[in-house]
């Protein structure tokens, strides 16, 4: 912990670093008040929160999540952020053909640190799912994501994401879903 912090502190003071509540909303184009995103993911195995961030945590397994999402810029304690309404369909093949689902929720993406096009940040939100299955014996389920992201133009972005569903152990039964993946937006 004590090399932990001069390193934080470093790194936050940095003069290249750009703080999102200095500029504009690094996730939509100069003037743009929406964007439709695709996101891709690869199942990468039931689990804990913890595979958000750790790729050796990382099991791929046959699932693929495809994910429609609408944003609006909104900003969270000063921070440019985004609402989303996102809609989800998981695809379980194979031996996982049980855990496909469908599910509509909201989100809400922060970007902490933004620079030279390059942005990473945190999103939360709920889902409802249509049905229960081996993984989640919920409907109800949360999804945190962690992703970064790259400005291609004034109106397209690219991100590479890891996103995790559980119901934050409301049930007995809370393997959870763990995706990794591409997302590419448009704003207007």
């Amino acid at each position: 912990m004590k090399k932990f912090i001069p390193v934080f502190f470093a790194v936050a003071t940095a003069p290249w670093v750009t703080y999102a509540a200095d500029v504009a909303n690094p996730m939509f184009g100069t003037d743009t008040q929406n964007s439709i995103a695709l996101y891709v993911g690869q199942g990468t195995g039931p689990g804990t929160l913890f595979k958000l961030v750790d790729p050796f945590l990382w099991e791929f397994e046959p699932m693929t999540n495809l994910m429609l999402q609408y944003s609006q810029p909104v900003q969270v304690f000063r921070l440019p952020s985004r609402i989303n309404l996102n809609l989800v369909q998981n695809l379980g093949y194979g031996h996982d053909r049980g855990l496909s689902f469908t599910a509509v929720g909201i989100s809400w993406d922060i970007v902490l640190v933004h620079w030279r096009g390059f942005y990473l940040g945190l999103g939360v939100g709920p889902y409802m799912r249509d049905t229960r299955d081996r993984y989640v014996a919920s409907r109800l389920v949360f999804g945190e994501r962690v992703f970064i992201g790259k400005n291609i133009t004034n109106r397209w972005r690219a991100e590479f994401f890891t996103q995790h569903f559980s119901n934050g152990d409301f049930t007995e039964l809370n393997r959870g879903f763990n995706f990794t993946g591409l997302a590419i937006s448009y704003s207007f």
